[in-house]
């Protein structure tokens, strides 16, 4: 039998001393020294804040504090392993004992020890997300609730109205007024009651959600005050990352433990705080003096990513928000281009952009990977994805899937192809299964009866024929009119026939099934309006078809593509990654900050944290653009106001380009030669022309004059 020895742990070594001057910098080195009693750690973008926490700890083990006494927390798994591995790295031995990971891995370690002291027993179940929800499907049958019903409120709604509750503390109507305002107001009290019969159910099955790991752990450490004074006094140094994305349930929790000691440092960054919708609140560090007395301000300006052009923009931008921490990036980096600023004609002629710059940093050795194109929501990347396609240029969406792929997408693109195609099977059958009273099996038989007939309009009329109980015939009727108004508009205008699908029955589907159904709302809406550019049906759906990959709705985890592909992403999944080479597209008002605004005018400052957040991704070159010209399908060709995020700018710190894509000569206009960008003529659907911008023409306000009279 062959013999296999384990090697025994190395226990730290009493000689062994970091050389922390020569491997910190004079800020970091004056947190890890000097962290006793109450620190809020300013740590900017790209300013090295995880490796202040890593050599903090260390120093606090080479001092002879007790890992056991040591409490680490951050906020994802991922975070909290690298974290933990460094501090061995560095130590070279493994700190026994030392409390580390994310919040709810840390409560559910010390609700498991205590949870008899709430009513539960300590082997108590954790519900995942679905079985939260069948839990929360379970208490509403029990409650005699039509939760069946294709536009009563799906229980993925119901569960996220109660999850932001309470992580927000706040009450449910509160919620549903801020977030959910389309829901009947008639649901508030449902909802609520639902809830309280959530709370209880899992009390007495003895089964706990996410939420409750933090709602349990601070409930134990106010109800009982034995626990928390063990606790408080265990937790001599407590350490938080990222605490400007805290709750106030994870702000109070650092409180009751740091009671005893007072030795709470906290690092964050007030200018990343973009996180509001997950009930995240900047108060918490903006208050961290008033809530911790005596409490000493460190600042991490040195930024270890960007370039001075860069971080230039990204200080003067960030510093006209009012509730914040004064402070100003600075960096070790070389001097490198001026961030451009690209003005373009429509959203199509900036993809067009982007992917020629793409192409040509390609040609230059860059790597794809080393490049993103981010944007503050999906449905501004809509022609990114098509050019992209026609390019044949691999690209990944970071943290979710592509625009065409999302089911509430894919549900309305259904009816267009059952007019484009009547024989496609299974458009039908997505259809089908939207309307109320329709199942799988249902749905087969109306397929069988449908692909009798002759023709799409013999399908339409025959719908209200076909033998079916009450909810299913009134469900067919409501398709029928439906079909009847597709059939008589589509080919004149498809964009009309989108509104029309929303107005019909589909809005209110996603409403009840969707709980981020005003997003969706908004990527729907601005389908119709991309669908304006388009007079045959056909083509439309060809270009449709070219970024559908039939993948399915998977938000969590969805990759695909070579590991060699440019990254399109949201700049609130951006948050934390870093690109050489970084596009920012859309940004217009309304769209950059968000429209949101206009009946929420305090929201701006986190809107401007999110411009923030975005170029401060950016290392060597960032590119910024705009499209002058949108479509509407209510108010039809507008002209965009760019961003007040540039708008506020002072102008010397971006180079403005010149686009031309009118095959003229500017060899002769050697003062700007270098600013013009020729697109090349090749492109399979080359957007019509637009007059040449001049440096700072499009800061100012823009007419139809400006423009060729292809419009």
């Amino acid at each position: 039998m062959k013999q296999y020895k384990l090697k025994q742990q190395q226990v730290c070594l009493d000689n062994f001393k970091i050389d922390y001057q020569n491997e910190l910098n004079k800020e970091q080195l004056d947190v890890v020294l000097n962290g006793e009693g109450p620190c809020l750690v300013l740590a900017g973008a790209g300013s090295g804040k995880t490796r202040t926490l890593v050599y903090r700890v260390a120093y606090l083990v080479e001092k002879g504090i007790d890992p056991k006494n040591i409490l680490l927390v951050t906020f994802t798994n991922k975070a909290a392993k690298e974290m933990l591995n460094r501090v061995e790295v560095l130590l070279k031995c493994q700190p026994k004992g030392l409390w580390g990971g994310t919040f709810h891995h840390i409560g559910n370690i010390i609700l498991r020890r205590y949870a008899k002291n709430l009513g539960y027993d300590n082997k108590f179940t954790i519900l995942d997300q679905e079985d939260s929800k069948t839990l929360l499907k379970a208490v509403m049958g029990e409650l005699n609730l039509n939760y069946k019903d294709k536009y009563f409120p799906k229980a993925d709604v119901i569960q996220n109205i109660i999850s932001f509750s309470q992580n927000s503390q706040k009450p449910i109507s509160e919620v549903i007024e801020l977030k959910y305002s389309y829901l009947d107001p008639k649901l508030i009290l449902v909802i609520e009651t639902i809830n309280k019969a959530y709370q209880k159910k899992k009390l007495k099955t003895n089964v706990m959600d996410f939420d409750d790991l933090l709602i349990n752990w601070l409930k134990l450490l106010k109800k009982d005050k034995t626990v928390k004074k063990r606790l408080a006094n265990q937790f001599k140094y407590i350490l938080v990352d990222e605490y400007q994305d805290t709750n106030k349930i994870q702000s109070e929790i650092i409180k009751e433990l740091g009671a005893a000691h007072n030795n709470v440092l906290v690092v964050g960054d007030d200018c990343q705080s973009i996180y509001s919708f997950r009930a995240a609140d900047i108060n918490n560090i903006l208050s961290f003096p008033k809530n911790f007395k005596g409490a000493k301000i460190f600042k991490i300006e040195t930024n270890y990513r960007s370039s001075p052009e860069i971080l230039n923009l990204a200080n003067e931008s960030i510093a006209n928000n009012l509730n914040q921490y004064q402070k100003a990036l600075n960096t070790i980096i070389d001097h490198k281009q001026k961030p451009a600023l690209v003005a373009l004609r429509d959203g199509e002629q900036q993809a067009h952009f982007v992917c020629q710059r793409i192409l040509e940093l390609q040609e230059e050795g860059i790597s794809l990977k080393d490049m993103a194109v981010l944007f503050r929501s999906s449905f501004q990347a809509l022609e990114m994805e098509l050019e992209l396609n026609k390019r044949n240029i691999p690209y990944q969406m970071r943290g979710g899937i592509k625009f065409f792929e999302q089911a509430h997408i894919k549900d309305v693109v259904a009816y267009l192809k059952i007019i484009n195609n009547w024989q496609d099977e299974l458009s039908w059958k997505r259809v089908l299964l939207l309307y109320e009273g329709i199942g799988p099996a249902n749905a087969q038989i109306i397929w069988q009866e449908i692909s009798k007939l002759a023709s799409i309009k013999s399908a339409a009329e025959q719908l209200v024929r076909i033998p079916a109980g009450f909810k299913v015939l009134r469900s067919l009727e409501k398709l029928n009119g439906l079909l009847k108004f597709l059939l008589e508009t589509h080919e004149d205008f498809i964009a009309s026939s989108i509104r029309q699908i929303l107005k019909a029955d589909y809005e209110d589907y996603l409403k009840a099934n969707f709980e981020n159904a005003k997003d969706r709302l908004e990527d729907l809406n601005q389908l119709a309006n991309f669908a304006l550019q388009y007079e045959k049906l056909e083509d439309f759906l060809s270009d449709v078809t070219l970024s559908e990959g039939f993948k399915g709705e998977s938000v969590e985890g969805y990759k695909e593509g070579p590991d060699e592909a440019l990254i399109l992403s949201t700049i609130h999944q951006a948050k934390g990654l870093e690109w050489k080479y970084l596009f920012v597209i859309g940004l217009v008002e309304g769209q950059f900050p968000h429209y949101k605004i206009y009946d929420h005018p305090e929201e701006i400052e986190e809107e401007r944290r999110l411009f923030y957040v975005a170029v401060t991704r950016a290392k060597d070159e960032l590119y910024l653009t705009y499209p002058i010209i949108s479509f509407s399908f209510t108010t039809g060709q507008n002209i965009n106001k760019p961003s007040q995020f540039i708008a506020e700018l002072d102008d010397s710190l971006f180079e403005p380009w010149q686009v031309d894509e009118n095959g003229e000569n500017y060899e002769d206009d050697e003062d700007e030669d270098e600013d013009i960008i020729d697109f090349d003529k090749s492109h399979p659907k080359r957007p019509r022309g637009a007059k040449k911008l001049r440096k700072h023409e499009f800061l100012s306000s823009v007419t139809y004059e400006d423009l060729d009279d292809g419009y």
